[in-house]
């Protein structure tokens, strides 16, 4: 009897007749290859017209941030509102040079790529305002935990790109000796943590080192940096949990670039709210920024940096910007997304926006471009005929395999000694 009455209530109920079947949502892009691209869904804010808070705004006071677009340029391409920092000519030019060297860097590399020289490779054409006007902002000994489209900070910080193509060649130039990807670029003496293919963890990283920055004594904050994707993954809300209870002094960057490696961002939840939003629920001052606007890029970083050396925090940054390029070699995006998504992106290319700004400021010339970017395409070749001279992918010309029982254990195992032994080295 009781046996049957079990089995009597776990019996499903009837479908009302009177109630409409329940349904999902499936989150779609608003164009598709073969149609146009429709960028109208993107909350946009006008230049200058974003209010700029002391950095010790209570998180509660500033939660329109998370909404609004901090922009600074113009399309007359002139600075205007309060978030228009006051930069040096020579800060803007330094930066320029960073971009265009960091674009030159990504067509050699990816032409490389193409011809087998390399076995892989990721472009971040579109974005490199993002990495060369933090690197501007941030100080040279703050650590960095990047995702595999930061290149542009360790050109930026002077990093030898020399040693960056030689990694992407797997050749004896290969500073990890054949251990990481070949964008996945690592560099202590350069602030630059090693890159994690799963990138949510280079937050939860950030921040673990961040507190321990402050836990010793020291003055250098850490910074982070992941894509639109990442924000659904258990590792973002992990770091913003322990961001905002302990209060690290990090700068935690959303590069929403509109698409993951095929999914728009709207499958990661951008368009219920914006990433920037997310922070709010976890106590954490927020900004959204044009990521192609260098001077926004750089003053926001500079408001949240500032704020970290204060021991005011973490801040959340999210960087509206577009991946102009596939999401890496192994990627076509003629398959998934409009044709002319490019040329109909509304908040332009971020070195001819800068460009422009210089030119408007009377420190720069269309001359001196064309011939800035001869002189850096030049240079590029001229690294890249001496990395190819050391090997490229394929041609046995890597380090000895030796090389992989060493840097293993600071003491040496004698296992490891022993296995060395009789592979013959």
């Amino acid at each position: 009897m009781l046996a049957n009455a079990t089995r009597e209530a776990a019996k499903p109920a009837t479908k009302p007749t009177t109630r409409p079947a329940l349904a999902l949502r499936i989150p779609e892009p608003a164009a598709r290859p073969g149609e146009p691209a429709d960028f109208s869904r993107l909350r946009l804010s006008e230049a200058g017209a974003v209010r700029r808070p002391p950095i010790d705004a209570a998180p509660e006071s500033i939660r329109d941030l998370a909404y609004d677009l901090i922009r600074v340029l113009n399309e007359g391409g002139e600075p205007v509102g309060p978030w228009a920092p006051e930069l040096p000519s020579a800060v803007l030019l330094a930066g320029l040079r960073s971009m265009l060297v960091t674009r030159a860097f990504d067509d050699r590399m990816y032409r490389a790529q193409r011809q087998g020289k390399a076995s892989f490779y990721m472009k971040c054409t579109g974005e490199e305002a993002i990495a060369a006007a933090q690197a501007a902002a941030l100080e040279s000994t703050d650590m960095c935990f990047p995702s595999y489209r930061q290149q542009g900070l360790l050109i930026a910080r002077g990093y030898p790109i020399l040693k960056m193509m030689g990694q992407v060649y797997s050749n004896t130039l290969d500073p990890l000796q054949g251990r990481q990807m070949p964008v996945m670029y690592s560099s202590r003496e350069y602030g630059f943590f090693t890159i994690s293919g799963n990138l949510g963890t280079q937050f939860i990283q950030a921040v673990g080192w961040a507190m321990a920055s402050a836990l010793s004594g020291d003055s250098r904050i850490a910074s982070s940096w992941i894509g639109d994707g990442t924000t659904a993954e258990g590792d973002f809300h992990y770091a913003l949990t322990f961001a905002s209870v302990y209060r690290a002094p990090v700068v935690l960057n959303v590069v929403n670039n509109q698409w993951a490696i095929s999914s728009f961002q709207g499958i990661a939840g951008g368009d219920e709210a914006p990433f920037a939003a997310r922070g709010i629920g976890y106590g954490l001052p927020s900004l959204r920024v044009d990521g192609n606007d260098f001077l926004a890029v750089y003053a926001a970083t500079q408001w949240a940096a500032q704020r970290a050396r204060a021991n005011l925090g973490a801040t959340l940054i999210e960087h509206v910007t577009y991946r102009a390029e596939g999401h890496s070699t192994s990627d076509d995006p003629s398959r998934y997304r409009a044709a002319d998504e490019r040329s109909q992106w509304p908040l332009g290319d971020p070195i001819e926006r800068l460009k422009q700004h210089l030119i408007k400021r009377g420190h720069w010339s269309e001359d001196r471009h064309v011939a800035l970017q001869e002189e850096v395409n030049k240079e590029i070749r001229a690294i890249q005929r001496e990395a190819e001279a050391c090997g490229v992918h394929g041609a046995n010309q890597t380090h000895s395999p030796k090389t992989m029982f060493e840097d293993v254990f600071k003491d040496a195992d004698p296992r490891l000694l022993k296995q060395r032994q009789e592979a013959g080295f």
